[in-house]
């Protein structure tokens, strides 16, 4: 089969396509084969920062071949997404039952990948700000493949204000089309009107201005690889608070939460509440490509890998 790899940190350019074997499902695990693999910002972080070579794992969409040692819920030939931590860049990948969710009717394999982990991810983030009805929101890189799910979930959640917060004013017209009621740069001095809670994908420079824009009592959720400090003084004047995320942590110890929030994804899903936009479809031997869309921050919406 193929697979994507690398042996050095550095930019798309370090990653090459090489032969390897078919993987072997090992206990409660499925060997699927690939229709789509998901390509997201902290992988491509990791690609450029990370000392030593990772596997490039993520969520994939395919159909179940065979089924390892204890493997139950799902047959060969049943359509399948979920979140490897192995080689998701290849034609075959080994998804654990305990990450897979199948796939309904009527949704392709790139909808999976576009709408599951990342919509898991924005679900989450979007559960740790405890939104209530009516209240504003800001969504930083709200034109990415976590960001674009994000706004239109906090619609759906009944926010009264979304604004969106992207790098280039020429993705505006895409954040509006997903529902936001504006839309800023991240360089204007002014972020406009506070909101009661932010949804950070971005980190670094952006969470002081992040922070002040929220109303005193206000929220961020952080869910970015991208770290960055806050002044605590900046917290303690607005007796304001900045929450932590990571999806990890409930994919792996929390499965019945996980599982609640997928199915709810699929509902909102097949209910026409919630579309996953596509930027771009990469073929494996494009996989360098593809990062380069996300290390530009040109993408509106999921970048996806299409073996």
């Amino acid at each position: 089969m193929r697979r994507v790899r690398y042996e050095r940190s550095g930019g798309p350019e370090v990653l090459f396509l090489e032969e390897a074997p078919v993987p072997e499902p090992g206990p409660g695990e499925l060997l699927v084969r690939v229709e789509a693999a998901g390509v997201t910002l902290p992988v491509v972080r990791k690609v450029r920062e990370q000392r030593e070579p990772i596997a490039l794992g993520g969520e994939i969409a395919g159909k179940v071949v065979a089924l390892g040692e204890g493997a139950r819920g799902h047959a060969p030939g049943d359509r399948v997404t979920g979140l490897v931590f192995g080689h998701g860049y290849a034609d075959f990948a080994l998804l654990h039952t305990t990450m897979a969710s199948s796939v309904p009717d009527g949704a392709s394999a790139v909808d999976a990948v576009a709408l599951v982990r990342s919509g898991l991810v924005a679900f989450g983030a979007l559960e740790a700000a405890r939104p209530a009805p009516g209240e504003a929101a800001l969504v930083t890189a709200a034109a990415s493949g976590v960001g674009h799910l994000a706004v239109q979930l906090a619609k759906a959640r009944g926010a009264g204000r979304v604004v969106g917060a992207v790098s280039d004013s020429g993705k505006a017209g895409f954040v509006r089309g997903l529902g936001a009621d504006d839309v800023i740069t991240y360089d204007r001095q002014d972020w406009g009107e506070p909101v009661d809670y932010v949804l950070d994908a971005v980190g670094g420079d952006l969470l002081s201005p992040a922070v002040r824009s929220l109303a005193p009592h206000g929220r961020l959720v952080a869910y970015s690889s991208g770290g960055g400090t806050v002044a605590a003084y900046d917290l303690l004047v607005g007796a304001k608070s900045v929450i932590g995320f990571q999806m990890a942590l409930i994919a792996r110890g929390r499965p019945a939460v996980y599982e609640a929030w997928r199915r709810e994804l699929w509902r909102l899903f097949e209910a026409g509440d919630l579309r996953p936009a596509v930027h771009g479809r990469f073929a494996l031997e494009d996989a360098a490509l593809a990062h380069a869309a996300i290390e530009g921050r040109s993408n509106l919406g999921k970048v996806v890998l299409v073996p």
